[in-house]
């Protein structure tokens, strides 16, 4: 009974070593050992409205490669945009203190010398460059100047343009969604072979259109050319000034005002009727985005009294009125006369597309999937009381005024402007994170600027760490070294018998 209990200690142990090896065999790379495998990387996302910082990380042994950057943390900095700092002293770089304060506890003291930084700044600065260029300029050297205090490689604080912001967004969201390169389960990067996605974002000062397409780019401002693993990419690349939803909202007001002849007290058809708000003058004009509505002179401290009549007609008109649909001296344009190809594939619509597309179904119970469900649901948005709406989103009670017109903003927009229709409509898809990252142009931002978008396409690589290729090979000579002992053991049991039954004879 012993001798077989012996006997089946090894193959015992040789089942367990199997199904160790099995088990590291399948854990991902990132996952076999976290700091100091990995490295880091931070950028800051100056927009107009809020400062958003990200940290992503990507194992160390990959520095070079791609398909392994995610997401490790992000921080929202309390506060406006660093442009709402002009002409505050030191203001725009104390504001970043506690998010970059966070930063220092969320990555390893070890990594933080070799912890790159980037901060791009949108369309917030790009509006105040165009009324104040000194101020601008002053405000990227007091951000530059706090971030180079903390103990991290600051490589540069930057204004974005229209066209890079679109193309980084629409880096990020194909490479969260993996279109570009996957990693399989043999250990390889490998192309999916599947088509990329468009993107389509919505910021606080400007509105960006980017996707691939094989037709011809008319007005050769709005091409980018890309290769990237291997494959050429055209891409079509529009920004919109002053299309953002903050800069949409502070234009639709001042057309009201101009419209109804600069009165002290004015009628907003988006507001719901039983909603009203005072207001400063300068509040309105204060933009390069309403300078056409401006008066020829004004008092900027001015009251203004805003009353809302919750009329859809009205508003669709008015927020109408915003856009030029006319003249196009191209084959056919988007408006404002802006060389446009038809919408194709699919696409991500993210930032403030996400949380009115959010919003619309929260309030109304309908999930906006067609042009048909984005009208609809506009119209009663725009019929609703603020009491209404409060009982249904009461955390949403500070931007209530706001959301008919960004309805009805967002309806013109896709549908008149970039031209979706019943079919392309349904493949646009609204999210706020792809995975565990959110979607916005700063993850692109930094792997173009670290250099981890090859060109060509990647090499084998290996599926392990080489800490986790040590255990099994270390596994490998411990199991032929139990198979020896095993063998040997056969060998002198058999021999045993054999010796055991000729002596009986």
């Amino acid at each position: 009974m012993a001798q077989r209990s012996a006997h089946l200690v090894v193959p015992i142990a040789l089942l367990l070593f199997g199904l160790v090896a099995i088990l590291l065999l399948t854990i991902p790379a990132e996952d076999v050992q976290e700091p100091p495998g990995f490295m880091y990387g931070i950028v800051l996302d100056a927009g107009s409205s809020h400062t958003a910082l990200y940290i992503y990380k990507w194992p160390a042994d990959k520095q070079n490669g791609t398909g392994v950057v995610t997401q490790h943390s992000e921080c929202h900095v309390k506060g406006g945009g660093i442009s709402s700092y002009a002409g505050q002293q030191g203001a725009a770089g104390q504001s970043l203190e506690a998010c970059l304060d966070q930063a220092v506890k969320d990555i390893p003291k070890d990594r933080h010398r070799l912890t790159p930084v980037y901060l791009g700044a949108t369309a917030g600065m790009r509006l105040l460059h165009i009324s104040s260029p000194d101020q601008s300029v002053q405000i990227l050297q007091e951000v530059g100047h706090k971030i180079h205090s903390y103990p991290f490689s600051f490589q540069g604080a930057a204004i974005l343009s229209g066209q890079e912001e679109g193309a980084y967004g629409w880096v990020t969201v194909n490479y969260l969604l993996e279109n570009f390169i996957k990693y399989g389960f043999e250990g390889r990067w490998f192309s999916p072979s599947r088509p990329t996605v468009g993107a389509l974002d919505f910021g606080g000062a400007s509105t960006q259109i980017t996707f691939a397409t094989e037709e011809k780019i008319e007005d050769k401002r709005d091409v980018m050319k890309l290769r990237l693993y291997g494959h050429e990419y055209s891409l079509y690349t529009h920004s919109f000034l002053c299309y953002g939803q903050d800069q949409f909202l502070k234009r639709l007001l001042a057309h009201i005002v101009k419209s109804q002849g600069y009165s002290e007290s004015v009628t907003h058809p988006c507001y719901p009727a039983d909603a009203s708000r005072v207001l400063k003058l300068n509040s309105i004009f204060n933009s390069p985005c309403t300078a056409k509505y401006k008066p020829s002179s004004y008092d900027p401290q001015a009251s203004l009294t805003v009353q809302g009549s919750g009329n859809y007609g009205h508003c669709l008109g008015n927020v109408s009125e915003l856009f030029s649909f006319g003249a196009c001296k191209f084959s056919r344009c988007s408006f404002d006369d802006v060389f446009q190809p038809n919408v194709t594939g699919g696409f991500m619509a993210f930032s403030a597309f996400y949380y009115i597309h959010s919003f619309l179904q929260r309030v109304t119970g309908i999930t906006v999937r067609t042009p048909t469900d984005l009208d609809e649901t506009a119209k009663e948005v725009c019929t609703m009381s603020f009491n209404e709406m409060m009982l249904l989103v009461p955390d949403l009670k500070s931007r209530l005024l706001n959301y008919c017109a960004a309805s009805v903003f967002m309806e013109i927009l896709l549908l008149r402007g970039y031209g979706f229709d019943d079919t392309s409509f349904e493949h646009i898809s609204f999210q706020k994170k792809a995975g565990d990252a959110s979607v916005g142009w700063a993850l692109g931002y930094m792997l173009s600027l670290s250099n981890m978008l090859p060109a060509e396409r990647m090499e084998l690589r290996k599926a392990l760490t080489p800490g986790a290729w040590g255990t099994l090979i270390f596994l490998f000579v411990l199991l032929l070294a139990a198979v020896l002992v095993f063998i040997l053991m056969r060998v002198c049991d058999r021999r045993k018998k054999k010796g055991g039954g000729e002596s009986n004879i």
